[in-house]
This record gives structure tokens, sequence and C-alpha cells, in this order.
């Protein structure tokens, strides 16, 4: 019998876009002999709708033609199974009811790739791909990703963040803040966003001023770290879980002795020769990087590290910097849902895109075995002593 997998994406992000070309990339390299794929897009309303063309990248060229002839969804949990059903529902016209074994989460971004999503997810209790919500949650978070690293003793730039209310009382504090700690050039970031979007390198206080504005206007809360100047970047994606995870081969984007825009990594040139977007893949990029045996030996042990200190699961590409001014490296970010899966650096060590689909699906399914034998409750009297009277205690207080 076939696995009934539900490929999740969209949602309400600023990166929704990439995630609809990294989930039909990967759907196109599901093994339709062990699944039945019923691919799930999501509006950037949080509206669920599946279909036939949901899967078929031209049919975004008009999202609301295609939404049209799709059907909207729910996900709901009934006895202990998921379902997806058609929304709204009704007894008497229930025409789609479709068990789901698994889920595919493939979204970027806050709002889905942040453990909101998977918070949902876990909450109907149906097993899923990726990072766990906590996971997923500090692994988006720049700053507490840093304070969890560090405290694992693995490299990582020293960083200030800043409330979007500490600047909007007092702007002028807080540039001088940044420049006293920092001085120029610095590296202004959102704290919860990626594929670049919103970060910008300042060279000066009218650069500065410009880059805390656009920053502030993605997220409440913004990073300030120091600028490498002689910047190198080599990224390495790691696969498994806590028990076991090993690392892919490692790359490095051609440009990246400055700031990779989100133009850099999906404008740039999103389509193959037959046609289909290639999302990260695209990126102009060296595989292997050309680095020496020791260094890359390095930057794979860092990324294993990087992946278990934050309890990762599926696949996650973490993303280095080299300093050329002493051969330092530091762990720049983590991606926990990288685009178009990382596939392309597994590819070069023997694991195909198909492959690589399958061991993750399988730790989903790990994870939830796993899951299993941990008690989440346990027997207790507590409400066969309460009554009305009870609840009228001093100041609000249960008296049992």
């Amino acid at each position: 019998m076939k696995i009934q997998l539900a490929v999740l994406f969209g949602g309400k992000s600023v990166e929704h876009e990439i995630s609809i070309i990294s989930a039909i990339q990967a759907i196109k390299h599901l093994d339709t002999d062990k699944y039945d794929v019923i691919p799930v897009y999501m509006t950037k309303n949080q509206e669920m709708y599946t279909g036939e063309s949901i899967d078929d990248i031209e049919q975004y060229r008009d999202i609301n033609a295609l939404l049209k002839k799709s059907s909207r969804v729910v996900m709901i949990n009934d006895n202990d199974r998921t379902y997806i059903i058609e929304h709204p529902f009704t007894k008497k016209f229930r025409k789609l009811r479709r068990e789901i074994d698994v889920v595919l989460p493939i979204v970027h971004g806050t709002n889905v790739e942040d453990g909101t999503l998977q918070g949902f997810l876990k909450t109907l209790g149906v097993p899923f791909v990726g990072c766990s919500v906590y996971s997923s949650a500090v692994g988006m978070d720049k700053h507490a990703m840093k304070l969890i690293l560090n405290g694992c003793n693995i490299p990582v730039l020293n960083d200030m963040i800043f409330t979007s209310q500490e600047y909007l009382n007092a702007p002028d504090i807080v540039y001088n803040r940044i420049i006293t700690n920092f001085g120029f050039p610095v590296i202004i970031k959102p704290v919860n966003l990626g594929s670049s979007i919103g970060i910008t390198k300042a060279n000066n206080e009218a650069e500065l001023r410009d880059a805390v504005e656009l920053a502030f206007s993605f997220s409440s809360r913004v990073l300030v770290e120091r600028a490498i100047t002689k910047l190198r970047e080599i990224n390495c994606a790691v696969v498994g879980d806590s028990d076991d995870a090993t690392a892919s081969e490692c790359e490095e984007p051609l440009n990246a002795t400055t700031i990779l825009s989100y133009e850099d990594k999906y404008m740039g040139s999103s389509k193959s020769k037959g046609g289909d977007s290639q999302g990260m893949a695209s990126l102009s990029r060296k595989i292997p990087a050309d680095i020496s045996p020791e260094l890359r030996e390095h930057i794979q042990k860092l990324a294993v590290k990087t992946f278990k200190a934050l309890e990762c699961n599926g696949v996650a590409r973490i993303d280095f910097m080299i300093d050329g001014e002493n051969d330092k490296v530091y762990v720049n970010e983590i991606n926990t849902i990288p685009g178009s899966l990382s596939f392309y650096l597994w590819e070069p060590i023997g694991i195909s895109y198909k492959s690589l689909l399958d061991k993750l699906i399988s730790l989903a399914l790990k994870r939830q075995r796993d899951e299993k034998n941990i008690s989440y409750a346990f027997d207790t009297n507590v409400l066969s002593m309460c009554s009305n009277d009870s609840l009228r205690g001093a100041k609000g207080k249960l008296k049992v």
C-alpha cells in the first residue's frame, strides 16, 4: 500500500513564491511507486487548496484562476488519524476526504518555516518531515541561534539586536550604539527572515540609516553584526537526526564576496533548458568548493555539530563565512528547509534527489515512532476534587 503523502507549500511569507518552486520541484522527483502525492497549496491568507493543477508551475502565473478550478480544503484530526477534507464541509455533500500518513512541508520564511506550521502539524498528530517546533523556531531566529551555538563553542560573529519600539523611541541612540560597538562596515538584518531579504551592508552613517529602515520594514527586531571585508562563503547541507547525521558536499557561491540578494539566489537564472524552475539550484556556484581537504572536513564537522546543537531533523543547509583576514570560519545561519532542499549538494556524493526525499520521509516516520514511547500525560484525580465552590477561592486561586 502506498504512503499517502501531502506536500504542503506556499503560506503567508515573503518567500511564498520560492516555496512554490521548491515544492513542485520536489513533487516531480518523488517515487510515485511508493507515494500517493497530494499537493496542498497555501495562499498568502493561509487557505489550503488542492486539485489536479496545483502541482503545475505554469498555473501559478494566474493564481486566482488556479484557485477557481481547485478545491479548498482543511486538515482535521479524527480518531487519531489526519484527513484532508473539502471546505466548507457538510455530511450531505462530502466530496473529498483523504487520509494523510505523513506531511512534507516545503515552506520558507516566517509564519511557516519558523515553527508555526510545525506546531499546527504537531497538534494534528500527523508525522511531518523536517525540524521540530523548537529547532524550526530557533533556526529562523538568527539571534537565538547565535546564543545556542555560542554556548556549544561553535563560532559565530558577535551581534546586537534592536526592537522597533527602541528605534521609534530613540533612533539616534540606536545608530550611536551600532557605530560605537561595530564601526563600519556593518551588516543589518531582520532577525527572522531568509533568502537575504532586508539584509544590507552599510559603509557609512547614511547607508546605515537606510539599512535599518529597510530591515525594520520586514521585522520588529533587527540584528547588527560587523561585516567581514574579505568574505568567502561556503555552504554545506546535513541530513539526519540527533542519532545520526551526515554532511553533504560543500559549495561556494561564485559572487559571495558580497551579500547574495534575493535576485542573485532566485532570479538570475531561474529556468532550466527544459523550462522548469530551478530555485536555489539555478544560483551560480562551484561544487565542490575550491577549498583544501582539511578545510572541507572542518566545515563538514562544524555543519553536523551545528545541526545537532539545534536538534534538527530532516535536511538543513548551514551557511558559513570565512574571514580572509585571519582564515577564521563562522556559522552565518541555518536554513531548516533550504531552497530546493539542497538536492544539488547531495548529487555530487551519489545521493539522488529521489533518494534524499525517501530519507526525509523515513526520518519523519522514525521520529513519530520514537515519540510514541514518550508519556505526555499521567493519571490524576485533581478534577474529581473540584466544585463550583472551589473555584471561588481567595484572589481567584483554585481551592482543592
